[in-house]
C-alpha cells in the first residue's frame, strides 16, 4: 500500500510543517520535541506515514502510522536516521524508547546501555559507551578497586565544590571527579573542566576525568513518549544512575559515590534520594556530605551565578577559590557585551529590534561573535594571574587569535574588534588585581591598563587610524593609554546615578552621554568630522529630555543618515564591565 513514498526533511521552522508533524505524532500519543525532523510522505497525496527526529546523535520522536506498521517502514526510517547522523559526524547513535520497542531496535544493531521502568537507552555503533569505558580504564591504570567518585557540573567551581572534594578525598584512597559534559550551562564544558582541574590542585589522590555524552539530564532526556511529562524526572535520573552503575563505576573500580547535601534545588534533592535507593543495589555505597555554608547560607553555584547576574565580582569571588576568579571576570566581560547588544532601542546600532545602520551585521551574528571571544577573555584573565605584569606582545598574540576566531564566526565581518581591545586589556588588569591584591581598586586598575597599553604601537590602515590622523582625535589606543580617564571620571559615576534613577533606561542614557562626549571614529569614518560633532549635540539634547520615543526616532534618522556610533557602544560595554568589577 505504501510502496511509493519518500523520506524527506521537514523543517519545523515552517509553521505548516510543525503543525503537520504535531498532528501526526499526536495520533500516536506522542509529543514533538526540538529536533531535526524527517518524514516518510506518500507520492500520492503527500501525507505523513512515518517520521522521526534527530537531536545531535540521539533519535527522537519515532512514529509510524497505524496502517503502515506491518510494512517494515520503521526499519527503513530508523536506518535513514542512522545514516543522517553518521553523515553529520556521529560515530554512534542513541535512542531513548519504550521497553516494548526493544526488539525493533535490537534488529537494527542497537544494544541496551541503561534501563528504567518507563524507558530504555539504546546505542548503535562501534564506539560509544565502550570507547568511554576504555578511556576510564586507562585513567584508572593499576589503581585497585575500592575508589570513590563524584559527578560534578561545577557551573562554576565554588568553595563548596572544593570542600566536597577535600572531605571525600580524606575518606578514600582514590577519588575520581567526573565533569558533566554538556554546553547548556552558563560556563562551557571546557571552562568547567579546567576550573575543576585547577580547583582540585593539592589533593594528591583526586583524579579528574573527562565527562561524556552519558550524563542524562533533564534537558537532554526526551519526554515525548511518556504519558505524563512529570514521569520524566524519575525516569531520567534512574537511567543516569543505571548507566553509571553498569559502565562507569566498574571501569573505574568505584565502590562509593559522594554527594553534597541539597537543601535548595528540588531536582538535585530527588536525584540524591534515588541515588541512595538505587546504587546500593549495585554494590555502590552513597555518602552524603553536608553543604559548606558561608554567612549562614549554603555555598552554591546558583548563589554565585545570581551575584554575577547582578554585576558584582566581589560578591561572586567570595564564594570561589582564587583559581575560579579569572573565569568569573571573563564571564562578566561577555555579560557586559551582551548587555550593550541587547539594549533596545539604540540609534544606528544593532539591537533586538533591527540592524541599525548596518547591512552586514545582525543580532545573531553579534551573539556568535561574543561566544567566539569568550575563551580568549579567559586566556587574557589567566595571563593576568601571572607573577609579573604581562608584556604587550603576549597580550597582542592572544588578541590576534581572538580576532581570527571572531572573523571565523562572522564570515569575516568586524563586529567587536574595538571592544576586544578595550575589554581584553581590562580583563587582564582586573585579573592581575584580584590575583595579587584580592580585590580591584580603581586607581590600580587604571594604572595597569595604562601600563599594558603603553607597550602597544598604533595600528595602521584601519578606519579608526585614518580618522585619528586626519582630525587629531583620540583613538582606541589613545583612550587606553589614559587608563580610560573619562570613563572613570565621568561615565562610571553617571552610570551609577542612572541606575539609581531608573535601571530600565540606565544603559540608554549612558550611551547618549558617551555619544555626546566621545569623538567616535566610527561616526567620523561614516559621515565625516563635522557631522560627528552634530551627533554629539543631538545626543546631548536627547539625554537632557530623554524618552524612548526619542531614541526610536533617532534610530530611524541615523539609519537614513548611515550613522552608527560603534565606538560609543564599545565604551558602554566597557563601563558596564568596570562597574561590575568595582561594584
Amino acid at each position: 500500500m505504501y510502496d511509493n513514498f519518500e523520506i524527506c526533511d521537514m523543517p519545523l521552522s515552517l509553521k505548516s510543517n510543525r503543525t503537520r508533524v504535531e498532528r501526526f505524532l499526536a495520533d500516536s500519543g506522542l509529543r514533538l520535541e526540538d529536533v531535526d525532523y524527517y518524514a516518510a510522505v506518500t507520492d500520492e497525496d503527500g501525507s505523513i506515514i512515518a517520521g522521526g527526529g534527530l537531536q545531535g546523535n540521539v533519535i527522537k520522536c519515532i512514529a509510524v502510522g497505524e496502517a503502515a506498521r506491518e510494512t517494515g517502514l520503521s526499519n527503513k526510517l530508523i536506518s535513514y536516521l542512522i545514516g543522517m547522523a553518521n553523515q553529520q559526524g556521529a560515530d554512534s547513535v542513541k535512542v531513548y524508547t519504550k521497553p516494548d520497542n526493544r526488539t525493533v531496535f535490537e534488529s537494527l544493531g542497537f544494544k541496551v546501555i541503561a534501563s528504567a521502568p518507563c524507558a530504555i537507552l539504546m546505542e548503535n555503533g562501534m564506539k560509544g559507551i565502550k570507547q568511554y569505558s576504555d578511556y576510564l580504564h586507562r585513567m584508572r591504570g593499576d589503581r585497585p578497586d575500592g575508589a570513590a567518585a563524584i559527578v560534578m557540573n561545577a557551573n562554576p567551581f565554588t568553595l563548596g565544590h572544593r570542600y566536597l572534594l577535600e572531605e571525600a578525598a580524606a575518606q578514600v584512597s582514590t577519588l575520581y571527579v567526573i565533569a558533566v559534559r554538556e554546553d547548556r550551562s552558563s560556563f562551557s564544558y571546557a571552562e568547567r573542566l579546567a576550573m575543576i582541574q585547577a580547583g582540585s590542585k593539592g589533593l594528591d589522590n583526586v583524579v579528574v576525568v573527562e565527562g561524556s555524552d552519558y550524563a542524562i539530564s533533564e534537558l537532554t532526556f526526551p519526554t515525548y513518549f511518556l504519558k505524563q511529562v512529570t514521569d520524566a524526572t524519575d525516569t531520567h535520573i534512574t537511567l543516569d544512575l543505571d548507566l553509571f552503575a553498569r559502565h562507569i563505576a566498574p571501569a573505574l573500580g568505584v565502590r562509593s559515590r559522594f554527594v553534597g547535601s541539597e537543601p535548595i534545588d528540588p531536582l538535585t534533592a530527588r536525584y540524591n534520594e534515588l541515588m541512595q535507593e538505587l546504587l546500593p543495589q549495585h554494590g555502590i555505597v552513597v555518602k552524603t556530605i553536608e553543604r559548606l555554608k558561608k554567612d549562614g547560607q549554603p555555598v552554591s553555584a546558583t548563589r554565585l551565578r545570581q551575584a554575577l547576574a547582578s554585576g558584582s565580582l566581589n560578591e561572586a569571588a567570595a564564594l570561589v577559590p582564587t583559581t575560579t576568579v579569572p573565569y568569573l571576570i571573563a564571564h562578566l566581560a561577555t555579560n557586559a557585551l551582551r548587555a550593550e547588544l541587547n539594549t533596545t532601542p539604540k540609534p544606528g546600532l544593532v539591537d533586538r529590534n533591527d540592524n541599525g545602520a548596518h547591512k552586514d551585521m545582525n543580532l545573531a551574528m553579534m551573539d556568535r561573535s561574543i561566544d567566539a571571544l569568550q575563551p580568549y577573555f579567559v586566556k587574557l584573565a589567566l595571563l593576568g594571574c601571572q607573577e609579573s605584569i604581562p608584556e604587550a606582545a603576549e597580550v597582542r598574540q592572544i588578541g590576534i587569535e581572538a580576532e581570527q576566531a571572531m572573523l571565523d564566526a562572522t564570515s569575516g565581518v568586524n563586529t567587536h574588534r574595538g571592544a576586544l581591545f578595550s575589554m581584553g586589556l581590562t580583563t587582564l588588569a582586573a585579573a592581575w588585581c584580584m590575583e595579587h591584591d584580592g580585590t580591584v581598586v580603581e586607581k590600580q586598575l587604571q594604572h595597569l591598563i595604562k601600563q599594558v597599553a603603553g607597550g602597544f604601537s598604533p595600528t595602521t590602515g584601519t578606519h579608526g587610524n585614518d580618522a585619528v590622523n586626519a582630525h587629531h582625535v583620540a583613538g582606541a589606543l589613545d583612550l587606553a593609554k589614559t587608563g580610560y580617564e573619562r570613563l572613570f571620571c565621568d561615565w562610571l559615576p553617571a552610570y551609577h546615578s542612572f541606575l539609581a534613577e531608573d535601571p530600565e533606561t540606565a544603559r540608554h542614557k549612558l550611551l547618549l552621554l558617551i555619544m555626546s562626549q566621545l569623538d567616535d571614529t566610527n561616526v567620523i569614518h561614516r559621515v565625516g568630522y563635522e557631522q560627528a560633532q552634530q551627533v554629539k549635540l543631538e545626543a546631548r539634547a536627547l539625554l537632557d529630555h530623554y524618552s524612548t520615543a526619542g531614541m526610536e526616532q533617532m534610530n530611524r534618522d541615523y539609519i537614513a543618515r548611515n550613522i552608527s556610533p560603534g565606538g560609543s557602544a564599545d565604551m558602554v560595554a566597557l563601563t558596564i564591565f568596570i562597574h561590575s568589577i568595582l561594584n
